[in-house]
């Protein structure tokens, strides 16, 4: 269960209630940092995550963040304390001999500069483990020819370029749908953020019991094209909801830095970030997909339950009020 927190930290970081990135009451608050450098000086303080996206961040000695730091494809310098865990994505983070780190160091796809005399509490966790062979010992050594193999392993780069084309397709993908269908992406949105937990369930229930409505249809052959445009519609509920996210995703961070864009933009830069952090998150060994499922399980149960965003869910927290009457039946008149 351990691993599977650590593995989703950066999901859990997106899901949080967007912060003042400038406001002062004696520390500093969260920050999420994007293209610039960011310096936490001796003595100061930062009360929440610090989250860095091609940027520098520098935590100088005596100073304290009280939260989890977050690099991506940027650098780290710690000679201060971080009460939390450091991930690092693409990026290198440099802990200087005075620092102290009470969580654990994950590096995926970055690398570790490590001084002597840096405190680390937790685990070191890297994604390029060293290769054991193993050597059978053989007093009589037996020659025994082997067919030739192929060797199917992909390179870290090609993986990345993967990552960073399929992130370029569904950010125009989703600049495209928002140009047609923004009130429906946002309907869909409300519903995830109203209840996650429900759209969550229903997207699971969804893909159990859509693959044996297929099949059925498909023993039927004359119902063969209505499994088709059936399958077809799933997938597209899924990159649906997957592109919902992404939109409230750009939307929560423009308000975090304090900007007005345009929502074309917005919703570019949001799916962009997040298909870029689940590729990430995805080459993670053995729990790393748990983030891409959990985030279309939800996002499918959420265009389920609007349409496509074409109703408002259903449930107590999607009802409004309806309007006070009178004794008599009638509506309250306004008041002169």
């Amino acid at each position: 269960m351990k691993k599977i927190t650590h593995a989703l930290i950066l999901l859990v970081l997106l899901l949080l209630p967007v912060r003042s990135a400038y406001a002062w009451n004696g520390n500093l608050d969260g920050r999420v940092v994007v293209g610039q450098s960011f310096v936490l000086k001796s003595g100061e303080t930062l009360d929440g995550d610090l989250v860095m996206i091609g940027g520098e961040a520098a935590i100088e000695n005596n100073a304290i963040v009280k939260g989890n730091v977050v690099i991506i494809g940027g650098s780290l310098t710690l000679d201060g304390q971080v009460t939390g865990d450091v991930v690092v994505v693409g990026g290198l983070a440099d802990l200087g001999e005075k620092s102290q780190l009470s969580g654990d160091m994950i590096t995926v796809g970055g690398s570790l500069q490590r001084a002597e005399g840096a405190q680390i509490g937790g685990n070191v966790v890297t994604n390029f483990p060293a290769p054991t062979i193993q050597i059978p010992n053989s007093t009589n050594p037996v020659t025994i020819p082997k067919p030739p193999q192929i060797d199917f392993h992909v390179s870290p780069f090609t993986k990345a370029f993967g990552i960073l084309l399929q992130a370029i397709v569904i950010s125009i993908l989703a600049m495209t749908l928002v140009l047609f269908l923004q009130p429906q992406l946002d309907r869909v949105a409300h519903t995830i953020i109203a209840q996650p937990f429900v759209a969550g369930t229903i997207g699971l229930l969804t893909v159990l019991f859509s693959p044996i409505a297929l099949i059925i249809l498909t023993i039927t052959l004359i119902l063969i094209p209505v499994a088709l445009a059936g399958a077809f519609l799933l997938v597209l509920a899924w990159l649906f909801g997957v592109i919902a996210i992404g939109i409230e995703l750009g939307n929560r961070f423009t308000k975090a830095i304090h900007q007005n864009w345009a929502p074309v933009l917005s919703a570019g830069f949001g799916t962009f970030a997040l298909t870029i952090i689940v590729g990430a998150l995805n080459t993670v060994p053995c729990v790393g997909w748990l983030s891409g499922v959990i985030i279309g399980l939800v996002g499918m149960g959420a265009v389920v339950m609007t349409m496509f965003g074409t109703r408002p869910a259903s449930g107590p927290a999607m009802i409004a009020p309806s309007a006070p009457t009178a004794a008599s039946g009638g509506p309250i008149p306004p008041a002169s």
